[in-house]
């Protein structure tokens, strides 16, 4: 059911749309329930982990893209777990780039 506040899909729009209107506070809210209630959800892992690294927690970051790759890895989505190691390599300070 569309209308339900528990589907991950309208809690992963209303995370984005309070985070793209730097409401933080309620960003954190949504993806926390999503991490907690919907953790197979792992689209929510990249925007978390990029949220806390907008606030200058880049500990926390590191640890939710840790746990996103876990879950990507989990799920068998070879994508999501590429785009979270690219931000986690990126957090964690371990992008070497060809000079």
């Amino acid at each position: 059911m569309a209308t339900e506040p528990n589907d991950p899909f309208i809690l992963y729009a209303l995370a984005t749309e309070y985070n793209s209107l730097n409401d933080t506070e309620l960003a954190f809210q949504y993806y926390h329930k999503l991490v907690e209630d919907h953790p197979s959800y792992v689209g929510t892992y990249y925007h978390l982990g990029k949220l806390y690294q907008k606030q200058g927690q880049t500990d926390k970051a590191v640890a939710i893209y840790q746990l996103g790759m876990k879950r990507a890895r989990e799920k068998g989505d070879g994508h999501a777990f590429s785009e979270l190691q690219g931000a986690y390599n990126s957090a964690a300070g371990l992008d070497y780039e060809d000079d």
